[in-house]
This record gives C-alpha cells, structure tokens and sequence, in this order.
C-alpha cells in the first residue's frame, strides 16, 4: 500500500474510523420489520408498533338457543270465518252492507226475491191456520163431551188432527226459520231477509245487485271476525325438532317497522306442505284493535335450542381468497391462519362450526393488518 506523501499514518488512520462509524450509523438507521414471516407462521417482533395496535382473546363456549327468522303472514281464525251462502236460488234484489263494514249478529245483510221462500212464506200461513182450526175443532168436541152428546171416539180423533196440525205448524215454522233466521211470518215482506250469523267484519263480497244465485255453494260473502287472528309462519322441516308449541316467538311486521310482537307457538302442523316442504306454525294475537290486518306480511323469528360450541366475535374474521380464516395464537405473539367453518350468528358473536377449540387465543382486533 502506498501513502500520499501529504498524509500522515495517524491522519490516514482517522479517516478509516470515520469512515466505518458513518457506515455503522447507516445500518442502524435502517426500519426494523413489523412482521416476520416464518413458514406458515407470523411472528411479531418485539419492537413492532403492531403489538399495540392488535387484540388477542380466548375462544369461548356459547350455549342456549339461536335464534331463526321465517317469512309469516297475518291469516284470520278459521274458526271465525264465516260463507254467507244464499239457501234458496232466487235473484239479489238488496245488499245492506259494502266489502270492510263491521256487522252485528242477527244483522241484515242481504234480501233475495225467491219463488221457493213465497211457497215456504204460504206453508206457515196454512200450517197456523189449520192449527188454529184443530185447536177450535179439539176444545168443541171435548165441550160436548162434557155434557154427555159425544162419543170418546170423536174427542180422540179430535186430538189426533189437532197433533198433527201442531207438528205440521212447527214444520213449516221451522223451515221459515232456516230460510229467514226468524220463525215470524211477514206476509209483506220483499223477500228473503239473509242474516250476520256471527258478528265481524265483511272480508269478501262476490255478488251485486241484480245478481241470479243458482249456487247453493257460491257464497255471497264471507264475515269474519278479526279480534283475534293468526301469524302463520312457514318453518323448514329441518327446524322442525326445535319447535313446539308454547314456545316463545317474535313477531315484526312490514307494516310497523321496529315493532315487535311477544307471542308463543299455537299448533305446529303435523303435515308438511307438499310444494315447500314446510310447515306451518300459528301464532295467536289478540287483535281488538284491528291494526293486524290479514294477508299482512310478516316475520317470526323462532328460539331454536343450539348445541354448545365455540364462537368469535365477527371482528375476528377475515376473508381469505374464499375462505373465511381466523388468526391463532400458536405461541406469544407467534400466530398461523387457520381456515373455519361458521355457523349461526347472534348479535356480537358468530358461532364456528369447525376449525377451533375453547381455550384458543384468537385475534380479534387489528388481524386485517395482516391479512396479505
């Protein structure tokens, strides 16, 4: 080696020292790594600011139900359902009430003019009139018995015509009383006076005035009492095990956005639905009020019993190509990623399926900061 004849040893010795500190000065100002990648695991080192910025927990066990949301609808009792049918054939010549009005028992609804009720109107007026005449005949023959100018003979068959002129009467009174919902005889009335059967409110009219009814199954219209109705909702057979009735359930409907009905299962049906492969499962509601309105969409939402497994909260989840992963704490601040199958979802927590075990540490804030 050769030196510069203006440069000194110790000069030459100074340069190379300062030389090597700016050189080791440069290397220490170089960024430590946030994370180290070895293999299949993710370390973080010691002095990486992510340390602060993630949380890591451990997998608990959740128990108790879960619960299953089902479309539904809002259906009136079938048992309080009414078809108003015509009972003789005969032309509509009167309707008392529109479609919606509410109704009273005992309440006119509807007049037909029929040839057969005129011949059933004529019937009693015969059958009173010859009861009337029995009853005169009877008391004059047991008159003149009394005073000894009359066989016995005579007073039985006196009797006897009277009897039957009585049941002939109730006959005739009887079959007014189907037609008309009254055994009184109104020789002047237009027609046919049809009857409320029961109080409610008309759903459905099929007819109007000037109608001919030839049906004796075509209803005229349907009366239906909606204080009390059904939700009915439609359970998948694969719930069904789940569900029975007095169990509790919730009910929301379209028409009252964030309310919610507290109500319990009435019946399951024990058949399924061929077409869905459903059944149906009645919710009762007392309905005074008449907000709950048939063929209301709704949704029940059902408290189904759920075995014991492991859950995460849904912050813990990360989606990887198109599986869904979590970040498992295999040793301090040393995690792999591992692939879960998820399963029910309540509120702040997901239920996995398969891929954990209780008493792992997950991460469960910060893991989408790497997630590469």
């Amino acid at each position: 080696m050769k030196f510069h004849p203006h440069f000194s040893l110790p000069v030459f010795v100074l340069l190379a020292c300062c030389a090597s500190a700016g050189a080791a000065s440069s290397a220490s100002s170089e960024p430590a790594p946030l994370v180290v990648h070895d293999g299949d695991r993710i370390v973080i080192p010691a002095d990486s600011p992510l340390r602060k910025r993630l949380a890591v927990v451990e997998v608990g066990a959740q128990t108790g139900s879960h619960g299953v949301a089902v479309p539904a609808i809002v259906e009136a009792d079938p048992s309080r359902v009414v078809a108003i049918l015509p009972p003789l054939t005969g032309r509509l010549i009167e309707l008392k009430v529109g479609l919606g009005d509410a109704v009273r028992r005992g309440e006119p609804l509807a007049v037909i003019s029929s040839p057969d009720f005129g011949q059933a109107q004529d019937d009693a007026v015969k059958a009173a009139d010859a009861l009337a005449l029995a009853n005169k005949a009877l008391a004059r023959a047991r008159g003149v018995m009394a005073v000894g100018a009359n066989a016995t003979k005579d007073v039985e068959a006196a009797e006897s015509a009277q009897r039957q002129a009585l049941a002939e009467d109730e006959r005739a009174r009887d079959r007014l009383a189907t037609l008309s919902g009254s055994g009184q005889v109104d020789a002047h009335a237009r027609g046919l006076v049809v009857t409320a059967p029961a109080a409610g409110i008309v759903t459905a009219l099929s007819v109007g005035v000037g109608s001919y009814l030839n049906d004796a199954t075509a209803p005229l219209m349907t009366v239906s009492s909606l204080d009390r109705v059904w939700v009915t909702a439609q359970v998948p057979e694969q719930l069904l095990a789940g569900i029975a009735p007095g169990g509790a359930v919730d009910v929301t409907l379209a028409a009252y956005p964030g309310q919610t009905l507290h109500g319990k299962a009435a019946r399951v049906s024990p058949v399924l639905e061929p077409d869905t492969h459903r059944a149906k499962v009645r919710i009762v509601f007392d309905n005074a009020d008449g907000r709950l309105k048939p063929n209301m969409f709704a949704t029940a939402t059902f408290a189904v019993p759920q075995a014991t497994t492991v859950s995460v909260p849904p912050s813990a989840l990360l989606m990887n190509n198109d599986s869904t992963t979590v970040l498992v704490e295999v040793a301090p601040w040393t995690f792999v990623r591992r692939v879960v199958e998820l399963g029910s979802e309540d509120g702040d927590s997901v239920r996995i399926v398969t891929g954990l075990k209780r008493g792992e540490r997950v991460v469960t804030r910060g893991g989408v900061l790497l997630n590469d």
